[in-house]
């Protein structure tokens, strides 16, 4: 299975992209296309990015009713991305509808996965927001069975629970797996964290790479630092 290192490309607007970009020179990186970017753009930073030759992964996080969900996973099978996500709490339902939906005429589909838990999301916040009160990593677990019934192909969940997915879902379930900072780094919001080298051990298939990469002095050689620990 391939392992890659996802840059989150979190910015306001086009030209913030490219210049970014421009500053890894020589490199095509899988790029994260988030709700900022992609409210800001529409889906002609989807389709020039992929004209550059960049994998995308298209972080919508979609989340409503079957019908919804499957109407519009139609429409963003047309991008072309390489993955696209939903939220597993909408239900095995939804999760299904939005396979069918996402699924063209000759069978072909980007990858889908579904988001678990956030990871700015702890045990404290989960209770007292959305009052849920089993473990989380148990919620996590449950969410990710469920993606894997629905017949998606992974989830997005911290590294810290990538190994305990892949041991309950098969070694072919992806993992994808923000909340990765460098040893010496900032946790900024989020809360489940760890470095490149440890989600590695841990299990994660993708790391999602945001600030760490994006707003360094020097990004080009944080990327490569993060696919030296993570890849090598």
């Amino acid at each position: 299975m391939a392992k890659d290192v996802i840059v989150a490309c979190d910015f306001a607007s086009a030209e913030a992209v490219y210049a970014f970009l421009d500053k890894i020179p020589g490199q095509k990186p899988f790029v994260k296309i988030g709700m900022e970017l992609y409210y800001a753009e529409g889906p002609a930073i989807v389709r020039e990015l992929k004209r550059r030759g960049h994998k995308i992964f298209l972080d919508l996080k979609l989340h409503d009713i079957p019908n919804t969900v499957k109407k519009a996973m139609a429409v963003l099978s047309g991008l072309d991305v390489d993955i696209v996500n939903l939220h597993a709490a909408g239900t095995r339902a939804m999760m299904e509808a939005a396979l069918e939906g996402l699924t063209r005429p000759d069978g072909s589909r980007p990858l889908l996965i579904a988001v678990t838990q956030l990871t700015s999301t702890d045990q404290e916040s989960m209770e007292r927001d959305l009052l849920i009160h089993e473990p989380l990593e148990r919620v996590v677990l449950h969410y990710a069975a469920t993606a894997k019934a629905a017949g998606l192909d992974g989830v997005v969940c911290s590294p810290l629970e990538a190994g305990q997915v892949h041991a309950v879902c098969g070694a072919e379930f992806l993992t994808v797996t923000p909340g990765v900072r460098f040893a010496e780094g900032e946790k900024g919001d989020q809360k489940r964290v760890t470095t490149p080298a440890r989600a590695r051990e841990l299990g994660s298939d993708y790391i999602v790479v945001g600030r760490p990469i994006t707003a360094a002095a020097d990004p080009a050689a944080a990327y490569e630092r993060c696919i030296d620990e993570f890849l090598n």
